[in-house]
């Protein structure tokens, strides 16, 4: 799950991170208002949306007077706004954060994640900060700095006082960075975090030590701990199809293919991606109906993929283990009935009760394709695919 830069803000400074005053605004007036009630003679503003680059898109714009705080805030509010996460597509922008302007002596990187290798938190740390970060690590990974968090001990007062140093950090701002890093680990810990960053922490002209911006992400199977947190959840920043999802606890990402994948299990439903990418097809979705699936899970699943417009075939890839075979053949047909699909559909199934879903499947009258093995389903499902596009083609041309 993700959250906004303000709402980001708002938990940071719950551990200690300093950050600009600010105040989200959700039309001109309110911006303009909030820039008022912090008073001052600059004013930055800040696009709301789940994606970095906001600045290089248009999507963040400094303002001198209060009549520049309006336009600018009605420029940015309702603009589509594309930058290098978001896609060609963009994203519409309907908050802003109004803050305080800073003075910029220097821009530093921080961040958190877990690193799968030590299975342990890593504090990432960089001079090279307003950069993308994996642009830092591609041109010089010399200027990353690591340190790998022991969680018993927490991030302590030397190895926060190390990476400060080494990022550049004045001697007599290295206490109020020891602070802010320490706080930021906390934040990550204490919240379920997946990902804490702050690009660009800044060093002003008197040597405060800021977080100018901030993004935290959280882990999805935490945040039962934490109802205020979910509270923050902005559904328009997310995809309808996977929000959707989530309602009937399926796992669903949408995809720029033309494949729907239907899969029971992460492994699997990226090993079935992986082979229709082999056939030379383009999978539309990640879709793991996960291990408990019910009929009426598996028929909301086939109606989510189904609202793709641009699909045009489906595979369903099941191993039978704790889902049996035949619940999702019910399922199956269940749906393929209730929704009226029209594209073709490719079933694979493996496992427990595997021969009796193979009869539902056989005596439902529907034309299903069965395959035995993933490799000969993923090539019929790119065969019928291809073959439903050269027939829509030719009907287009007649």
């Amino acid at each position: 799950m993700k959250i906004h830069e303000y709402q980001g803000k708002e938990i940071l400074r719950r551990f200690g991170v300093r950050t600009p005053r600010g105040v989200p605004a959700f039309s001109a007036d309110e911006a303009v208002k909030a820039a008022e009630s912090l008073g001052g003679k600059v004013w930055v503003v800040k696009a709301q949306i789940h994606a970095g680059g906001r600045g290089k898109g248009g999507g963040v714009k400094l303002a001198k007077s209060l009549d520049e705080v309006r336009d600018l805030s009605g420029k940015i509010l309702g603009m589509q706004l594309v930058t290098h996460q978001t896609g060609a597509q963009g994203q519409k922008v309907r908050r802003l954060l109004i803050e305080e302007g800073a003075d910029i002596k220097k821009e530093l990187y921080v961040g958190m994640v877990v690193d799968r290798a030590t299975q342990r938190v890593v504090l990432m740390a960089s001079s090279e900060g307003g950069m993308d970060i994996e642009d830092v690590a591609a041109q010089t990974p010399e200027k990353i700095h690591k340190v790998v968090i022991d969680p018993a001990n927490g991030l302590t007062d030397a190895d926060a006082d190390d990476v400060s140093r080494k990022i550049g950090i004045p001697e007599p701002s290295v206490p109020q960075a020891r602070k802010m890093l320490q706080g930021l680990y906390r934040a990550f810990d204490e919240t379920d975090a997946s990902l804490a960053e702050i690009n660009p922490l800044i060093l002003t002209g008197d040597g405060a030590v800021i977080a100018l911006d901030a993004k935290l992400n959280f882990d999805d199977n935490g945040l039962f701990r934490h109802a205020d947190i979910v509270e923050m959840r902005d559904l328009d920043e997310e995809d309808p199809a996977e929000v959707e999802a989530s309602k009937y606890d399926l796992s669903y990402i949408s995809l720029d293919g033309d494949i729907g994948c239907l899969v029971n299990g992460a492994g699997l439903a990226m090993a079935t991606m992986d082979t229709i990418k082999l056939y030379g097809g383009a999978p539309a979705n990640f879709l793991d109906v996960g291990g408990g699936a019910t009929a009426e899970k598996v028929t909301e699943a086939f109606k989510i993929m189904l609202r793709n417009t641009d699909l045009k075939a489906i595979l369903v890839n099941i191993f039978g283990g704790i889902m049996k075979c035949d619940t999702i053949a019910t399922g199956i047909v269940t749906a393929a009935r209730e929704v009226r699909l029209k594209v073709p559909l490719v079933v694979r199934m493996k496992g427990t009760n595997e021969d009796l879903g193979k009869k539902i499947l056989a005596d439902s009258g529907l034309p299903i394709i069965t395959a035995d093995n993933m490799g000969a389903a993923a090539e019929k499902v790119v065969a019928a695919s291809k073959e439903l596009s050269a027939s829509k083609m030719q009907a287009g041309r007649s």
